[in-house]
């Protein structure tokens, strides 16, 4: 394909956008360029290319395909979700205020809580469920409102274009981790949010053998900023990984859509279970964020989370499956189911943990792409034995 990509569809531009047929041979995939370092032509001279940790044209591909997907203006592709979360979070100085979902991965509590803490980076955690929340924390030195929607792993819903108004009323920008939805689902910066993060790791690559992570600008002052700290970090994807990711992203329609359909299925099962007590997936229409994720997305994704009630019910349970595998992370082809209190959330402390609602009962399932009647009999055996 020739030329701009920008007019075509969603699956045209996850398999072409950024990634023109090689001039040299025609190849259809982007060669994995792994090299560290360009010859320049001469004294002065430059091909665009200097130093790998600078810029590499597997990875300039890719930071342009989701780009592309996301609508944004630029794409900045790092080591890992972290990474790209950690570039995020130097927008804000020390002394300056950051505004954060209540409930996110464990792993961004662990930073922001453990880490940025040591920088006077001052938090308050909110739930943006409730946009009135987010509104009674802004300041006059917030710089940033950052929320996961959904959220890890309670499935909590934000409205993001309001979260847009408000943060952009006291001159503040709007984050979003668009891991859970992946672009086909949902886009916010199509909402009014400034930067949309993921963790390639999930859903964009999709098949569980690449770490990475990716962050999505629609400022021209904010790319600048994330191309200065991936040259400055050096936190940067690999050639590799980032042509794991975008071989990935070329089936990301037709995998989203099966997750869903089956992911609606096993959480329809589930909220019937005599011994399941609760089921948190906003497809369902009883869940709080149900009209809010019709409205700002066109799907509910493939995460859900449901409570057995004890730590036992649920370990009887994880025990004794065969075809959902326990593990940690999300997203892949196969189904990963988790225990979110040990697991992913395991450096939230306890009482944080019962005051968000992530009981020792409670189990997180990334619904795969098997034969959908394989995971039903699977779920119902397990829970047999609960």
């Amino acid at each position: 394909m020739k030329g701009d990509t920008k007019d075509f569809g969603f699956s045209t531009r996850a398999i072409h956008a950024g990634q023109p047929p090689d001039a040299v041979t025609g190849s259809v995939a982007v060669p994995i360029y792994q090299t560290s370092t360009y010859i320049q032509p001469a004294l002065g001279e430059t091909t665009g290319f200097d130093y790998a940790r600078v810029k590499n044209p597997t990875r300039s591909a890719l930071e342009a395909n989701v780009a592309s997907l996301e609508g944004g203006r630029a794409g900045h592709a790092f080591a890992s979700g972290m990474s790209a979360i950690s570039a995020l979070f130097t927008l804000v100085k020390a002394g300056e205020h950051l505004v954060a979902s209540r409930n996110v991965y464990g792993g961004v509590y662990r930073l922001l809580s453990q880490v940025l803490n040591r920088y006077d980076l001052r938090v308050s955690w909110v739930d943006t469920t409730n946009v009135d929340k987010i509104r009674e924390a802004m300041t006059d030195k917030t710089r940033l409102v950052h929320v996961e929607s959904p959220t890890n792993p309670m499935i909590e819903v934000t409205d993001l274009a309001a979260a847009a108004e408000i943060a952009h009323q006291h001159g503040a920008l709007l984050s979003v981790d668009n891991t859970f939805m992946s672009p086909y689902f949902q886009r916010p910066l199509e909402l009014g949010a400034d930067i949309v993060v993921h963790s390639t790791t999930k859903f964009l690559n999709g098949h569980s053998d690449s770490i990475g992570g990716v962050a999505i600008t629609s400022r021209e002052e904010d790319s600048d900023w994330f191309a200065f700290v991936q040259k400055s970090a050096g936190a940067i994807l690999s050639p590799f990984d980032s042509f794991l990711v975008m071989r990935g992203i070329k089936t990301l329609a037709v995998r989203m859509d099966r997750h869903e359909a089956s992911g609606r299925a096993v959480a329809d099962f589930l909220e019937e279970h005599p011994k399941v007590k609760r089921v948190h997936y906003p497809g369902l229409p009883g869940h709080p964020g149900h009209d809010v994720q019709k409205r700002q997305a066109s799907g509910f994704g493939a995460l859900i989370s449901f409570d057995l009630g004890t730590y036992e019910a649920a370990k009887q349970m994880l025990d004794h499956l065969e075809v959902l595998s326990l593990g940690e992370s999300l997203g892949g082809v196969e189904t990963l189911i988790s225990h979110p209190a040990s697991m992913t959330h395991a450096s939230v402390p306890p009482a944080r943990q019962a005051e968000l609602g992530i009981t020792h009962g409670l189990v997180r399932v990334s619904i795969g792409l098997e034969d959908e009647i394989d995971l039903l009999a699977d779920l119902d055996q397990a829970l047999a034995g609960v």
